[in-house]
């Protein structure tokens, strides 16, 4: 018999905030399932720019810091002139890591603060430096308020870049740089993964994650973007939509489903821009029918004993959200509360589904037991 999963729903937490979505226990030997390398096709190599030069890249898009990451993400004051003073003392710089895309363009992946921050003080919001460890005669200035001496030193700083090559498969990137991403605060691998995917599938999990029918749906608990759960819960659907679980069976994790989904996303010979436009539509369809059917229960546990409002179930996101877009909201709407209360009492009396999104989320097995359940509910009510 599957051991019985406790009740206790504990949420995600971040730098003390509530990311608005239940912890994931999933198994550590599946997130970790990577295959083989071939070291033939793993080619990272070593490079050096001037701090000018990297500036001028950024202005010019050649680098990508990936600007909609970084509205999320802003260093407070303190870090920002930290950052500026080390350099005006000709302290080096910890390693960069970039990953460059076939058209010659880069992306950062390690080190995408540093690099907003550098470019904000010389050529964006160009903010004021405040009180420092050493130079506090700076205080107060801009960088067009240094001297040339101190500008002159700026721009002359070198900084050590190790680029994966773009014939690296995506794979190997995204476990390359989860190797490396593990100081201060790492990244969570929605976060790496949106740090290396393209501007296609980063506009398309901004719009569905900021959408008025995904607030609803969440009950706004996502809005503010932590960890890119919002993102990540988006990209789901977009995976289980676009590919079947016979997918998720050979991609061996769910990391790997992903990161194949999102590549699918950005190669627009495989996906259309017709097909992303039924994608969007799929998306908004199933997020009124879930609000429809839950209210602000949508996606979360919700078992008969209980009325409280637990945080957001990413398996029961992904179930629901690609079940629920196959049906047109008339039909959903009027068997709303038979809907509801079956999947209320499977949350509350099948072990084996209470398992499949609570522990060990991720192994096919328990994927396939949770979108068989949801699926067989919606089509016994609706056909």
């Amino acid at each position: 018999m599957t051991e019985k999963p406790e009740n206790d729903v504990r949420e995600e937490y971040f730098d003390s905030q509530a990311t608005g979505v239940e912890v994931e226990e999933t198994d550590p030997e599946q997130d970790d399932d990577v295959q083989p390398w071939d070291p033939e096709r793993i080619r990272v190599h070593t490079k050096h720019f001037s701090l000018r030069q990297v500036v001028d890249m950024i202005q010019d898009e050649d680098i990508d810091i990936a600007p909609d990451f970084q509205r999320l993400y802003v260093w407070k004051e303190q870090q920002r002139w930290s950052l500026i003073e080390s350099i005006l003392l000709g302290i080096p710089l910890p390693t960069f890591y970039f990953n460059e895309n076939e058209d010659g363009t880069m992306q950062v992946v390690d080190g995408v603060q540093r690099l907003t921050t550098i470019f904000n003080f010389l050529r964006g919001e160009k903010f004021t430096l405040g009180e420092m460890g050493y130079l506090n005669e700076l205080s107060g200035k801009t960088f067009e308020g240094l001297s040339q001496a101190f500008r002159r030193r700026m721009h002359n700083t070198q900084f050590v870049v190790h680029v994966i090559d773009p014939q690296t498969p995506f794979r190997v990137k995204f476990d390359i740089f989860r190797r490396i991403n593990t100081g201060g605060s790492p990244l969570s691998p929605q976060e790496i993964r949106h740090c290396m995917s393209r501007r296609r599938s980063r506009s398309l999990l901004h719009k569905l994650a900021t959408s008025e029918s995904f607030n609803r749906a969440t009950g706004g608990s996502l809005r503010n973007h932590i960890r890119m759960a919002d993102r990540e819960v988006a990209l789901r659907f977009c995976a289980f939509r676009v590919f079947d679980l016979d997918t998720y069976d050979r991609s061996k994790s769910l990391d790997t489903f992903l990161i194949e989904a999102t590549e699918r996303l950005d190669d627009e010979s495989k996906f259309t821009d017709k097909d992303l436009k039924e994608l969007v539509f799929a998306f908004h369809r199933a997020m009124d029918n879930a609000h429809a059917v839950f209210g602000e229960h949508a996606f979360r546990k919700w078992p008969l004993s209980s009325e409280r409002r637990n945080p957001v179930n990413r398996a029961l996101f992904e179930a629901w959200s690609v079940v629920l877009a196959d049906y047109e909201r008339e039909k959903v709407v009027a068997k709303a509360d038979q809907i509801a209360k079956a999947a209320r009492r499977l949350m509350t009396d099948d072990e084996d589904f209470l398992a499949a999104i609570s522990q060990g989320t991720g192994d096919s097995r328990r994927v396939r037991r949770r979108f068989e359940a949801v699926r067989g509910i919606v089509q016994k009510e609706l056909g």
